[in-house]
């Protein structure tokens, strides 16, 4: 499997274990505390064997920038988090610092 798939099984994993620390209200719910465990786990492997063939700083800022733009929105969305002109245009410009990241580094893994 290729560096960039690993790095995007990464971003979905942290993705659902930050969902799941949000349910587990404060670690007082077993299984959305169970399910945070065991996704930021297997989000640790499959970044680890990203950085196997990909560049470290490329790579944690993929994953910590996407990361944070779809936790953003998600929270948004599903959770009914406030929404205001700043809070897209700074998702906007995460999105975008994340493009130039992936267009400079010539990401093949």
């Amino acid at each position: 499997m290729s560096g960039v798939a690993y790095l995007g099984i990464a971003i979905c994993l942290e993705v659902c274990g930050t969902i799941s620390l949000k349910l587990s209200k404060g670690f007082s719910d077993g299984m959305w505390t169970t399910s945070a465990y065991v996704c930021y786990g297997f989000c640790f492997w499959a970044l680890a064997n990203a950085l196997k063939s990909l560049e470290v700083s490329t790579v944690y800022a993929i994953w910590a920038g996407v990361g944070t733009a779809l936790i953003a929105a998600i929270g948004i969305v599903v959770f009914d988090e406030g929404i205001s002109a700043v809070k897209v245009a700074s998702l906007l410009l995460i999105i975008v610092g994340v493009i130039g990241l992936q267009l400079n580094s010539g990401m093949h893994g």
